[in-house]
């Protein structure tokens, strides 16, 4: 599970030749934070500042977000959080610098982080919802997960046990295609583990978290 992370930089945003984003952003972000999701309208590739951890409509506030930041893609068209958004094909990405993980050490936990090495942002594939609370329009998002019992990286995070998960990230070279998806069946397709040769991770201690300002939400409508 991936509850923490880092999104791009302006940086990288220039790096990858995606659309500058139009707002502004935590630099490491938590559940219920808004975040950059990325997208395809019919205008071309779109960013979207939505809450990490999506609000599906039956919910009555997003306090449910502390809840739905990830979404094992196993169960999303079963799972009433998530299941009216992944049979629409609502697919976008979370695009990060990197991400952390758990790695018990002496049966404590410690942060790790887990990055390219060519210093390169990653796209995390995640599911969107779009509605009105209150009047409100809310935007929110989730990150996929897949079972990480054999990867070789992935397997060595969170408890000890058998249950390990990995976010799913959509490679650099597909990102269109995944964000084109029309039938609800092909995103299995796209769940596989990360190639561990371009990745790496190191230990990275949680640093002191300052209180951050919500932004204002700059658009009306996906």
């Amino acid at each position: 599970m991936c509850a923490n992370y880092k999104p791009l930089t302006f940086q990288q945003v220039q790096q990858l030749e995606l659309p500058l984003i139009p707002f502004e952003y935590a630099d490491e972000v938590y559940p219920s934070y808004k975040t950059p999701l990325l997208f395809k309208s019919e205008q071309g590739l779109e960013w979207r500042e939505v809450l990490f951890g999506l609000v599906p409509k039956w919910s009555e506030d997003t306090l449910i977000t502390k809840h739905t930041y990830n979404a094992r893609h196993e169960t999303i068209f079963q799972k009433p959080s998530f299941q009216e958004a992944a049979s629409k094909c609502k697919f976008g990405v979370i695009p990060v610098s990197e991400f952390y993980e758990s790695k018990y050490i002496d049966h404590k936990p410690q942060r790790w982080g887990v990055r390219r090495k060519d210093g390169k942002g990653f796209f995390i594939a995640a599911l969107y919802e779009i509605r009105k609370l209150n009047d409100q329009i809310i935007r929110s998002a989730t990150m996929l997960t897949m079972n990480a019992i054999d990867h070789p990286l992935m397997k060595d995070f969170h408890e000890p046990g058998d249950v390990k998960r990995s976010v799913v990230v959509i490679p650099h070279d597909r990102l269109d295609e995944w964000l084109n998806l029309k039938q609800p069946n092909q995103l299995f397709d796209f769940m596989q583990g990360f190639p561990v040769d371009e990745f790496e991770c190191s230990h990275v201690p949680k640093p002191k978290i300052e209180k951050i300002t919500p932004q204002l939400n700059m658009f009306d409508s996906f």
